[in-house]
């Protein structure tokens, strides 16, 4: 899933967005023994496969093939880094909940996912993708679940809000938001579309919050 060499920036990006244009493909990981030192800061991006963690990414760095984006839910399944500077990375966590693939290969996700999120020092944040239309699946509760008890922040991306009208959109936010205080007190949630741009500014002003900026 290596991306091309040279990327294809999104004319239009705002003056926000520029330290993120230069984000470039580092590396896929497969076992912790092929971690980066674990010692600058890292975010990571999570979600159910069909969530459009790739179109995020794209979207928030202002390259169109940065992260590609398949037709096929669940493509995505290494550990993905990708650099914004030395020592500062985006990483693309494997879709969870869709993909057909043998046990094995799902186990060995799992125990892979499970160390890096509880040991991995260098993870400041987790960005968590629901798609607006099907937010906080059981799947989504459990990722919560673990991230809670690390603990590690956690910030919700409602995906695809283009495809819902604003008062609609809205009215999932707030039953989101109203549910996480509840049930997930330290994280928060935001209305996001790749597509419009919809909610790009507060999710970078996170990622600029974990990445140190």
């Amino acid at each position: 899933m290596k991306n091309p060499n040279n990327p294809n920036p999104i004319p239009g990006a705002t003056s926000a967005a520029l330290r993120y244009r230069t984000t470039c493909f580092f590396n896929s990981i497969n076992s912790l023994a092929q971690l980066p030192p674990d010692t600058g800061r890292e975010v990571a991006f999570a979600g159910r496969s069909n969530a459009g963690k790739s179109s995020a990414l794209n979207a928030l760095t202002g390259q169109r093939q940065l992260a590609r984006v398949s037709k096929t839910p669940g493509r995505t399944q290494l550990l993905n880094f990708f650099q914004v500077e030395p020592g500062r990375y985006l990483v693309d966590l494997p879709g969870y909940g869709y993909a057909q693939v043998p046990d094995a290969i799902r186990r060995h996700w799992q125990a892979l996912l499970g160390r890096y999120l509880r040991e991995r020092r260098a993870l400041r944040g987790l960005m968590l993708l629901m798609d607006i239309r099907h937010p906080l699946t059981t799947l989504d509760r459990q990722l919560l679940d673990g991230c809670a008890h690390r603990p590690l922040p956690t910030h919700v991306l409602l995906t695809k809000a283009d495809k819902l009208g604003r008062g609609a959109a809205r009215m999932v936010l707030q039953q989101l938001q109203k549910t996480l205080k509840t049930d997930y007190p330290d994280a928060s949630a935001q209305l996001f579309s790749a597509p419009t741009g919809l909610g790009m500014d507060e999710a970078h002003a996170q990622l600029d919050e974990w990445l140190g900026y």
